[in-house]
């Protein structure tokens, strides 16, 4: 099969989404002007950067969470693990503008350090960020799309004691999950370790190598 997004797909349901996949799930909370904090998952998000450390989220439409990383230049990414899935699904409600997702999930809201978005309390990790680019998309031909971009630069980062290893976060016994696309998810069960071509004689082990 081949297509030409353009044309359509002409399946009962789009695939591009199941083959982009899985995707990290970007846990996003944010506050408003008015200071009312607000708290969505989304689907298109990914680190972007490492030194220093980007993280961007993408919008179809501007809603809550991306109008107000835009207006005020602040979010907070809150890892989204199998035990926090129901909250983390009722938090993705279209709620009314100035609702409280936390309440509605039953989860606590607990302060960040460097930014004034509040963090979830029950994540095992969380990255407090700040906005250095928020983009609306154009198109090929410069048309404007409904989609929104937003990237943060991370200044303070939040870890769970518990699910440090060895000396290395554990995807595993955090229970990390993700989206595959249609309304599917997965959840880290395992891992591998391989070297890199360049990594051979430097590191004894795979394990050095990803200190």
């Amino acid at each position: 099969m081949f297509y030409e997004p353009r044309h359509g797909h002409g399946l009962p349901h789009d695939p591009i989404k199941a083959i982009v996949a899985p995707r990290p799930i970007g846990w996003i909370s944010t506050i408003d002007a008015a200071g009312r904090p607000n708290l969505a998952p989304y689907s298109y998000f990914n680190m972007v950067h490492n030194r220093p450390p980007m993280v961007a989220f993408g919008s179809e439409g501007l809603k809550h969470s991306a109008a107000n990383a835009f207006a005020t230049r602040e979010f907070v990414f809150n890892l989204a693990t199998r035990p926090l899935f129901a909250a983390m699904n009722a938090s993705s409600g279209d709620l009314p503008e100035g609702m409280n997702e936390f309440d509605a999930a039953g989860l606590a809201a607990v302060p960040s350090r460097m930014v004034r978005p509040p963090r979830v309390a029950e994540s095992p990790a969380a990255l407090e960020c700040r906005v250095v680019q928020a983009m609306k998309l154009n198109d090929l031909d410069g048309r404007p799309t409904d989609g929104f971009l937003v990237i943060g630069q991370v200044v303070g980062i939040h870890i769970d004691d518990r699910f440090l290893i060895g000396g290395r976060f554990d995807a595993v016994a955090a229970q990390t999950i993700a989206r595959c696309g249609y309304r599917d998810y997965t959840q880290v069960t395992e891992t591998f370790e391989a070297l890199r071509p360049s990594d051979q004689g430097r590191f004894p082990d795979a394990s050095d190598a990803a200190r």
